[in-house]
């Protein structure tokens, strides 16, 4: 079993909203082989290992649960790993 990750890290959950075959008829049929997952970036609520089921709290507010995917995830598309300082302000700034 992964390490622990604190509560408070930026990281990424993920879940299966449909599975293959569940979506709807219009839909390619190479499309109906795979499932309709979900991926979701926030804080961690509660220490959680990879691949464990954890809470998370969204910048927008929104409070889910899913499996654990990574912590600290990086964004692919050359922007970098995130700023943790960065990430703080924007709650503060709502307020």
């Amino acid at each position: 079993m992964d390490e622990e990750v604190p509560a408070g890290t930026w990281v990424e959950i993920g879940n299966v909203l449909l599975p293959p075959g569940g979506r709807a008829p219009q839909v390619p049929a190479d499309t109906q082989t795979v499932p309709l997952e979900m991926r979701v970036k926030g804080f961690l609520l509660e220490p959680a290992a990879i691949g464990t089921e954890a809470r998370i709290e969204t910048l927008a507010g929104r409070r889910l649960s899913g499996s654990l995917l990574a912590a600290n995830p990086a964004y692919d598309h050359s922007f970098g790993p995130p700023i943790v300082e960065l990430l703080a302000i924007a709650g503060e700034l709502r307020q």
